[in-house]
């Protein structure tokens, strides 16, 4: 039996193409949910026809959205514990259909490591690691993230790399190692992009941004600095902000409120994915710390500014992805250039979940 371990509403869109590839062999996967986000889950699970969890690691009535790094703590001794106490029971449910027992972990976040680290050490399964030998570099940027990405490596079975830097990055590890070519945020862009779009008074032509990370959000020069250059140009051009409840908290701590006029500098409240991906899709230039929608521009061939200090994905940096390295004078270069940085569309090329699953297949679990 095949069992993907989440936590993030991220984790369950770049894994959906996956567990339908699987679905498509004959073989039904299980969910087990640790509930890093749970605002928005089932609607997002709707949106992917994706079943609700089989397994709630953080009992549901008890389960909130992590948003600070002081939570964290608590929410991973409640995911262990539960784990723990219910390992009988879970390895029965990996036993179920007498294939090999097999856990599918995702990309960086806490849910990563400790999904493996259960599967390992609690599970006696093996584990697949999807986007797997992504590294910026540097253990303190991002942080958490390539900490999380170091120590899933040391427990992976399968590590499936999204191209050939991430394969090399993992030359040294145990397991083995299946380049995929590309991201499976690609395939689970194709299921997207060209969905309704969303029912907003906006202008005919605008920029997105999309600025969330702790380490960005918490640096109150580098976020203040980050936001007057879009409210700079969007005197040029409209640009929509798509903002979560942490980001308009800090704004407002931050007293950036007036930064926005609801004309030009519009915030808005972070939308579901595939209602996100037709509006990103339209938009002339996209300003985000999200790597993978980092990834996801790249693929579209849409100008893209990263604002972070490094990236785990350097092979999308390049005529269409800026990366800005967090400096005010590199984003405001990009707002004024954007217009000669766009490339042709990828988005048919390559078909990670394809490669993943034929894996599986061969391998005897699906």
């Amino acid at each position: 039996m095949i069992s993907f371990i989440l936590g993030t509403t991220a984790e369950l869109i770049k894994i959906a193409p996956v567990y339908h590839a699987i679905v498509n062999r004959g073989t039904k996967p299980k969910i087990w949910f640790t509930a890093q986000h749970v605002d928005e889950v089932s609607e997002v699970l709707a949106d992917l026809q994706l079943p609700e969890p089989d397994v709630w690691l953080v009992p549901r009535s008890k389960a909130r959205n992590l948003e600070t790094p002081a939570q964290v703590p608590g929410w991973a001794l409640t995911v262990a514990r539960n784990a723990w106490n219910r390992r009988s029971e879970l390895r029965a449910i990996l036993a179920e259909d007498g294939r090999p027992p097999l856990v599918i972990v995702h990309g960086d976040t806490f849910t990563t490591p400790g999904g493996a680290l259960i599967a390992k050490r609690f599970l006696g399964a093996r584990v697949a690691h999807v986007e797997a030998g992504c590294r910026s570099g540097s253990l303190l940027s991002p942080l958490p993230e390539e900490i999380n990405r170091k120590v899933a490596a040391k427990l992976v079975d399968l590590h499936f790399a999204p191209s050939a830097r991430e394969a090399d990055n993992l030359r040294h590890a145990r397991g083995a190692v299946i380049d995929t070519g590309a991201n499976t945020a690609i395939d689970a862009l194709r299921m997207a992009v060209n969905g309704t779009f969303p029912d907003l008074d906006l202008p005919d032509e605008y920029g997105l941004a999309t600025l969330h990370r702790f380490e960005l959000v918490s640096r109150a020069d580098k976020y203040r600095e980050a936001l007057e250059a879009l409210r700079d140009h969007s005197s040029q051009l409209p640009i929509l902000y798509m903002a979560g409840a942490p980001e308009r908290e800090r704004i407002e701590r931050l007293g950036l409120g007036n930064l926005f006029d609801g004309k030009r500098f519009i915030i808005q409240p972070k939308m579901r994915y595939l209602q996100f991906l037709p509006l990103m899709a339209r938009a002339k230039f996209v300003v985000t710390d999200s790597g993978g929608l980092g990834a996801e521009c790249f693929y579209l061939g849409l100008p893209c500014a990263i604002h972070r200090e490094r990236t785990e994905s350097p092979q999308h940096i390049g005529e269409t992805v800026v990366l800005t390295g967090m400096q005010k004078d590199k984003l405001a270069d990009f707002l004024s250039t954007y217009q000669n940085r766009r490339g042709p569309s990828l988005v048919d090329q390559y078909q990670p979940s394809d490669i993943i699953v034929d894996t599986l297949a061969r391998l005897g679990h699906c």
